[in-house]
């Protein structure tokens, strides 16, 4: 039967006994993608990107090893490929490019991507740092001051220079928020500086990214797929997943409410997704759950991309309903454990023995299970994947700079933005307050004072000036003019009576 790459309102993801699709209706019932490093995830990542793409669906995705940009050149006919065509049904294949826009944190391969510090929040801003439970209050009081007295926080600056105020003020702070340690204080700048050195002041600032320049078309109907060069990100694999996590929150935060739809709004590939659970503390699982239950009513998918699928926490791993599983290693223990949990996330198929497949599968090769009908995951299939229609591998440095030169946001987001923020209005107050000072502490007046008013002499005694002599002799001059006229109305008053 002669399959093409979107059919019936689905995606053809590859052939079992029978043509495997994935519908876009459902496809923002979210999915994950795992398998060992070399099975073949990129390859499955570009092919549904390829699929959402070719059906109008804008996508989101980070590109790790570089690999997945060539999805925006148009690939080579290559003899793997047309075999792997032919063995899967796809008659009509033929290769194509899809739209893209780069985009890179630290704006070298892509144009820049940047959110301020007061719309990060507390919450991510403490797990970025690898803040304890006494520090992250700390930094939760500062973002409040900052709230309160009117201190945008716009970059890494602003976010130092608030902290500082908050520790200078900290017994003050204390009676009204709770105990402000100043050693914790210090602990925050000592970790902000190192953050800075590894380059996170590209990341806060402005101009922040539009939510809805990720999503959109290209002129042709497809959807744009946006691609977040991410192999000097990963680097800073804490900073890479927050950053994500921020993303996939802006997007919860500001999309309207659609409920469910003939095809998603979005899709959003998060590849390495285990730098987001590692170690997380409670308030951030519960933050990455509720966003990961409520984001698709926003008509957001979320695929993530890992090596296990023990590395995704049960609480999300129950959300995610489209599946594809390559091939995992098993040689202790502990991997043993993870081919049997990942076999018992699948839907029974009575022929196949899912936990030794898994072992057995070849590159290019996975075990599928995607939702259908009203909800229901598929029975689990041995998956031969469709090749990919764009280039395999990277895009070269004069291609990235001629995608780039044609983007629609060429320009956009290249100059940063400096308003004037918390660093510069404390700055102010603190000139102010020292120049108030020291007018108190001469006086206050100038020459002028210093004559009629006074001010203090070298040994910081308080010196009369001339108005003050002259009041303190109009005074007496008055005194003595009222004693006179008492004592003459007194000695008039004796005479009479004599």
């Amino acid at each position: 039967m002669s399959q093409s790459v979107l059919q019936d309102g689905k995606i053809f993801i590859g052939k079992s006994i029978k043509p495997e699709y994935l519908d876009l209706s459902l496809a923002n019932r979210h999915g994950l993608v795992t398998g060992a490093t070399g099975t073949g995830k990129t390859v499955t990542l570009q092919v549904l990107a390829e699929g959402f793409s070719r059906a109008g669906v804008p996508v989101f995705a980070a590109d790790i090893k570089g690999d997945l940009s060539g999805i925006g050149e148009v690939g080579e006919p290559k003899d793997f490929l047309l075999k792997r065509a032919a063995e899967v049904g796809l008659d009509d294949y033929k290769n194509s490019a899809s739209p893209v826009v780069f985009w890179d944190v630290f704006g070298a391969s892509g144009h820049p991507i940047r959110a301020t510090v007061e719309d990060m929040g507390p919450l991510l801003v403490s797990r970025m740092l690898d803040l304890n439970d006494v520090q992250e209050g700390v930094l939760n009081i500062a973002f409040r001051v900052a709230s309160e007295e009117g201190l945008p926080l716009i970059n890494l600056g602003d976010l130092r220079a608030i902290v500082t105020y908050v520790g200078s003020r900290a017994k003050e702070l204390s009676v009204k928020y709770g105990n402000v340690a100043i050693q914790s204080a210090g602990a925050i700048q000592r970790r902000l500086l190192v953050l800075e050195e590894q380059g996170a002041d590209h990341f806060f600032g402005e101009p922040e990214i539009d939510i809805w320049d990720l999503i959109r078309t290209g002129p042709d109907g497809k959807g744009v797929v946006n691609i977040l060069s991410a192999d000097k990100l990963m680097e800073r694999p804490r900073l890479y997943a927050v950053f994500l996590l921020w993303l996939l929150t802006k997007l919860w935060q500001t999309l309207p409410e659609v409920g469910d739809q003939p095809k998603p709004r979005l899709v959003f590939f998060f590849d390495e997704a285990h730098l987001l659970f590692d170690d997380a503390p409670k308030a951030l699982m519960e933050r990455i759950e509720q966003i990961a239950r409520l984001v698709r009513s926003k008509g957001v998918g979320v695929y993530f991309i890992t090596q296990n699928p023990m590395d995704v926490p049960n609480s999300v791993s129950a959300q995610l309903g489209n599946r594809v599983q390559h091939a995992l290693r098993a040689f202790t223990p502990q991997e043993q454990r993870a081919v049997r949990a990942a076999a018992e996330t699948f839907r029974r198929n009575p022929e196949l023995n899912t936990e030794r497949v898994i072992l057995e599968l070849k590159v290019g090769e996975a075990l599928v299970s995607t939702l259908e009908n009203k909800g229901e995951p598929s029975i689990v299939q041995r998956t031969l994947i469709r090749p990919p229609e764009g280039r395999i591998g990277p895009v070269t440095d004069a291609e990235r700079r001629a995608l780039m030169a044609a983007s629609p946001f060429s320009g956009k987001y290249d100059t940063v933005k400096n308003r004037e923020s918390a660093e510069e209005m404390l700055v102010k107050r603190n000139a102010e307050a020292a120049a108030a000072k020291e007018a108190d502490a001469s006086g206050g007046g100038g020459w002028l004072d210093s004559i009629f008013g006074g001010g203090r002499g070298p040994t910081g005694r308080k010196r009369q000036g001339m108005g003050e002599m002259i009041g303190r002799e109009v005074q007496r001059s008055l005194a003595r003019t009222v004693a006179s006229t008492i004592r003459s109305i007194i000695m008039k008053s004796i005479g009479m009576r004599r």
